[in-house]
């Protein structure tokens, strides 16, 4: 018996990094998922062959989060194949540009706040409505970062997203608790994605910026698929409106040498 046997998980951005390793664990725990992907197709459908060689079922759905209509069709799609959907892992984001404020357009903000913002509000709202239609007990999980707490110059537009997924997961907490609705935030540190293109790729640059971990290591995508499998599972089911940093310690050492 696997931790989520019988449940059907949709994770936005699960073509590569967290939300790809996420659906591979949650998979060998027995879950179906719905795959998503914003441009990157071949990833997506590699996805779905590593979650079918773990045994389950995959659904791959392209979709632009920040519209409102395609989260709807992306939901009714879901639906249409599996009947239910009972874990939503909100992970779709894009990353800080590093341009200051001064010199900020209000195209870049307006992608960081409709993608990492708006898009984990209008599937948060259809998964409500679901659930509520199917009964049961369901999961959210939102992805923030540790930039919900450590500010980064160069990088605005990305903290203020992050830091606005943090409240809204904890209003959603308190409005879902008598529902059996468990709402909980994984901020992920430093972790080998495609986010961390330049750390992946060379070990130099790695080496250098692990240096202000303590552990003194980045984070495997894998790593926070495992924690989001509890989050996902009955084991949390008391577990609500918590954020998870899994960082190697770096937010414990936030004023250390001052």
């Amino acid at each position: 018996m696997g931790k989520l046997d019988n449940k059907v998980a949709l994770i936005t951005g699960s073509d590569s990094g967290i939300g790809q390793a996420t659906a591979i664990e949650f998979a060998k725990e027995g879950a179906k998922v719905v795959i998503t992907y914003y441009s990157d197709e071949e990833g997506a459908q590699e996805t779905l062959k590593k979650v079918e060689a773990a045994g389950s079922n995959g659904l791959v759905l392209q979709v632009d989060v920040t519209e409102e209509k395609e989260v709807e069709r992306m939901f009714d799609k879901a639906i249409e194949k599996f009947e239910r959907v009972d874990i939503l892992m909100n992970n779709a984001a894009v990353n800080g540009q590093g341009i200051k404020v001064a010199d900020m357009s209000t195209e870049v903000w307006d992608t960081a706040m409709k993608t990492n913002v708006y898009g984990y509000f209008f599937c948060t709202r259809r998964f409500i409505n679901q659930v509520r239609k199917q009964g049961g007990k369901a999961k959210i999980i939102n992805v923030s970062s540790v930039h919900e707490e450590i500010p980064a110059p160069g990088t605005a537009e990305y903290c203020a997203t992050k830091g606005a997924v943090r409240n809204f997961t904890r209003v959603l907490a308190l409005e879902l608790a008598e529902e059996g609705i468990n709402v909980n935030n994984i901020a992920p540190g430093m972790i080998l994605t495609p986010m961390n293109e330049e750390a992946v790729e060379d070990k130099e640059v790695r080496k250098d910026q692990v240096q202000h971990i303590p552990m003194k290591r980045a984070g495997k995508p894998e790593e926070i698929g495992k924690l989001a499998v509890f989050l996902a599972s009955s084991d949390s089911d008391y577990v609500t409106g918590s954020t998870y940093p899994m960082d190697g310690g770096l937010m414990q050492s936030m004023g250390q040498g001052a």
